[in-house]
């Protein structure tokens, strides 16, 4: 169970005077050695990226060639203050990359050591700016889409959950978490069964599965609309990419206090522990490796729509 661990970290980030230092000193009393805080500064202020590795023991870390995961606690920011007070929905994102780490980094300080290396990435920012977005406000933050990709998205990852609220939409009714279909070098593929396998476990329920326009997928910046900010990492890397999204019934701003549902966010972080059990012993697959390569072969590479766009 991780429900200690989002409860702690729920605490801890619900705090104005959070930062990276303090999670990471959290982390390591929860068994986390490698660790790693950066404080970067934006237009809009600065932030603190945080970024956890917990080795396998079969990792590329210890010699091994079993596959590694990347978790990406995808957010704006934590709070939005001083014009909210408090722990916003947008934070959810970090929330679950975080308990999740210290689950995790638990895990193996006790001995249940996974076959490959999981790498969580987040950034902590108590006082984000917020900005103006159909239906709802969204967190906007200090610093923009391209440094956070750079910052969090793990270039030898074999595969990335990108964590984020999506709560601020009408086209996914549910009170929990769902997945996205899975997205690679600019092409939404189907949805991955094992990952939906997994949803089922955790959940008790049937698989939830947030719907994906192409546009959802392109860079940040290109004048469109899109869902959020959940599937920016797949502009930043080849490697698949699949979106766990904690989700409301009701469209709700990312800005909003009190939002934070911790019973969706325990099944999230679960989730994502069992998905990093399950892919690093190779019983897990995020796409269909040939499948995806006929697609090439017919139609061409979609790598365009990682890029800002232009003739």
């Amino acid at each position: 169970m991780s429900w200690r661990h989002v409860i702690d970290a729920y605490d801890l980030l619900d705090d104005p005077s959070v930062n990276g230092e303090a999670v990471a000193e959290y982390l390591r009393a929860a068994g986390a050695r490698e660790i790693e805080v950066s404080t970067v500064e934006g237009d809009k202020g600065s932030t603190d990226f945080i970024r956890v590795v917990v080795p396998g023991s079969a990792g590329r870390r210890s010699g091994g060639s079993a596959p590694t995961l990347a978790v990406v606690g995808r957010l704006g920011g934590l709070g939005a203050r001083p014009e909210q007070i408090g722990f916003v929905s947008d934070g959810d994102g970090a929330l679950v990359a975080v308990a999740a780490a210290a689950k995790l980094a638990s895990m193996h300080s006790r001995g249940d050591v996974l076959a490959g290396d999981v790498v969580l990435a987040t950034h902590i920012c108590p006082d984000a700016p917020t900005r103006p977005h159909d239906p709802v406000p969204f967190m906007d933050s200090p610093v923009g889409i391209a440094e956070m990709n750079a910052q969090e998205v793990d270039p030898d990852a074999d595969a990335v959950l990108s964590v984020d609220t999506t709560k601020g939409n009408r086209i996914c009714n549910h009170l929990g978490f769902a997945i996205s279909p899975t997205v690679k070098e600019g092409w939404i593929l189907r949805t991955s069964e094992d990952l939906m396998a997994i949803q089922q476990r955790v959940s008790g329920q049937l698989p939830v599965v947030l719907p994906l326009a192409t546009q959802d997928i392109t860079p940040y910046g290109n004048d469109v609309h899109h869902v959020n900010s959940i599937l920016q990492p797949a502009t930043a890397t080849a490697a698949p990419v699949v979106g766990v999204a904690l989700t409301t019934e009701t469209a709700v701003a990312g800005s909003a206090t009190g939002a934070t549902d911790l019973r969706s966010v325990d099944a999230a972080v679960r989730f994502c522990v069992e998905v990093a059990k399950d892919f690093g012993r190779g019983t897990c697959a995020f796409y269909d490796a040939a499948e995806f390569a006929r697609l090439v072969e017919l139609y061409g590479p979609m790598t365009r729509l990682q890029q800002a766009g232009g003739r």
